[in-house]
């Protein structure tokens, strides 16, 4: 297997992520020293765990990211701004928010837009990912959605909530960046379990790998690169 990642630069890449209904604070403290080992560019917790996450890395440059409107992207415009809100003064750097998927397949496009355009407001210039959950849509959609999510200015498109529907997708990555060139960040996520599939996402096109088998991924590429 070619690398052309460095260790480093492949954990940069890397959102360290558990978004388990029942994490505990001691999966949080895991999962936070496992960030710090290895150099990752985020831990991804949901928002209950934002704040003490938050507090484990203040003092390292480890990002706190967080959801909303998870998994699902069905609440309310007005719901999502007071979680992005809240999510901010918790200490969130990142916000991972699901789109409005019916609004999306109801040609409701304003209403789409509104409901990032509130995230990103209340992000107040935190990074913002649009999750539009390329597994429930079709590629018509994804070309739409992929215009409206660089018209508001987000800082990425995420591909998937890796619930309910498939993951990241080779097919869908290549959709996003021939349609949006590099002018907007892709991140992969969803059924990202190997170094492989992971250098496969970013060789199609990601910027951001998020996944909650990074220590595995980073494991294979040391054995890798002690071996050449």
């Amino acid at each position: 297997m070619k690398i052309l990642e460095t260790p480093e630069k492949l954990a940069k890449m890397i959102d360290h992520t558990n978004l388990k209904p029942d994490a505990t604070l001691k999966d949080m403290e895991k999962l936070c020293d496992e960030a710090q080992k290895y150099g990752f560019a985020t831990v991804c917790v949901n928002p209950a765990n934002v704040k003490y996450a938050s507090n484990l890395l203040e003092k390292t440059d480890i990002k706190v990211c967080t959801v909303i409107g998870f998994p699902f992207g069905a609440n309310t415009s007005k719901i999502k701004f007071f979680e992005a809100k809240d999510a901010i003064a918790s200490g969130a750097s990142e916000l991972d928010m699901v789109i409005n998927i019916g609004a999306l397949k109801s040609g409701l496009y304003d209403e789409l837009k509104k409901d990032i355009d509130g995230v990103i407001v209340a992000s107040e210039g935190a990074v913002v990912k649009v999750i539009i959950e390329t597994g429930a849509l079709t590629d018509e959609e994804i070309v739409k959605v992929s215009e409206i999510v660089k018209e508001s200015g987000a800082d990425f498109i995420k591909t998937s909530t890796g619930i309910g529907y498939p993951g990241a997708r080779i097919k869908d990555i290549m959709l996003i960046r021939k349609t949006l060139g590099a002018s907007v960040n892709v991140k992969a996520s969803g059924g990202i379990k190997d170094l492989k599939t992971a250098l496969d996402m970013i060789k199609a096109g990601a910027t951001r790998i998020g996944t909650s088998s990074g220590i595995k991924i980073m494991e294979e590429m040391e054995k890798i690169r002690e071996s050449q």
